[in-house]
């Protein structure tokens, strides 16, 4: 095992789940046919949410707990390039999300491999201070059980800001980085006061469908209801669940991580050849509601913030994404395949 710091003990390498046809989790409802409430539970570990391959866990001890890490790990199709991508998820988005990129690497011959982190999705929600430290370890430790000892590294929104500590704390694991949409490129304390963990907890609970479906609907400005429908039925489901109070608290103690351990200052520091995508109508700042609305209004967005930010990488290339919100795997996928594709070959 690969263990830096040595704050992650594995304890039984890899535990398989019911496999899953490769398949992402499509929305039952049409546009004009959104459903006002979801009543079917769901369990905060995504229990039976189609993931578009089979899912395993890796189990290890944080802080005393035991703990599971879900993964998905899809073989090369064809002729193998023998290397490894993986792909990083952001905080609200489950893993479902990489079915285009997932089918589009291996396709091209890369074996590809998809953690839910710790604290999310279907991974466990352990009670616990969580740091992109540990999240990395967990990483990287994961990955030593599967004898990938380099790989690409592919992090979306939150999984942006840990691909980045993974780049730089474990640089001789990393062979190429991507960041796409990347949160952290500022300082967030900077704009917003510090929050309890009590009141994120609140927040979390006050959710409902409609309040839900407008969150999500910021990060998507292209794409169909009925695309990101999925993202509000898994989460209000959620909320159906005996155990959605270990879901809340999760949430906010991950929010928490996220404001009190900024990356930005680790740009310096990446050694990688780095692609940056930014679409250019991406407005997310995590926590951003609880800035006083002056201040809010001049928290930089992220493609006001990514130029600065590459600059700073001695080997990155910016690529901005016209028009696409938070995600333009999702909302561009032709133009993301493309680039990605060339990136990884050149």
């Amino acid at each position: 095992m690969i263990a830096r710091r040595h704050l992650i003990l594995p304890i039984a390498a890899v535990i398989a789940a019911p496999s899953l046809p490769l398949a992402a989790h499509t929305p039952k409802t049409s546009p004009a046919a959104m459903p006002e409430r979801y009543d079917d539970p769901l369990g905060i570990g995504l229990e039976g949410w189609l993931y578009p391959a089979p899912v395993h866990f890796f189990q290890l001890s944080i802080d005393g707990q035991i703990v599971r890490m879900a993964y998905m790990d899809i073989a090369p199709k064809g002729t193998s390039r023998n290397q490894t991508v993986v792909l990083l998820h952001g905080k609200n988005f489950d893993s479902s999300y990489w079915a285009g990129p997932i089918e589009d690497l291996s396709g091209a011959g890369y074996r590809v491999i998809v953690p839910d982190q710790i604290g999310f999705n279907k991974s466990s929600k352990p009670d616990l201070a969580y740091s992109f430290d540990m999240l990395a370890e967990a990483t990287i430790n994961l990955l030593g059980s599967l004898q990938v000892h380099e790989a690409t590294i592919i992090g979306h929104s939150t999984g942006g800001m840990l691909a980045v500590r993974i780049a730089t704390a474990f640089p001789e694991h990393v062979q190429k980085l991507v960041l796409e949409d990347p949160i952290g490129l500022i300082d967030y304390r900077r704009y917003i006061p510090p929050q309890t963990t009590d009141t994120l907890v609140a927040n979390e609970r006050r959710q409902t469908v409609a309040s839900y479906r407008a969150f999500v609907r910021h990060f998507f400005p292209l794409l169909p209801a009925a695309a990101m429908e999925p993202f509000v039925e898994w989460r209000m489901r959620v909320a159906q669940s005996s155990e959605y109070e270990r879901f809340c608290k999760a949430s906010a103690l991950t929010y928490q991580m996220i404001y009190r351990e900024p990356v930005r200052d680790e740009y310096r520091d990446i050694r990688a050849k780095t692609l940056m995508f930014a679409g250019t109508a991406d407005e997310s700042a995590p926590l951003k509601a609880y800035a006083p609305p002056e201040i809010a209004a001049k928290i930089p967005s992220i493609p006001q913030a990514a130029p600065d930010a590459v600059k700073d990488i001695p080997n990155a290339r910016l690529v901005s994404v016209p028009n696409v919100g938070h995600v333009p795997h999702l909302e561009a996928p032709d133009l993301f395949r493309k680039t990605l594709l060339d990136f990884l070959a050149g």
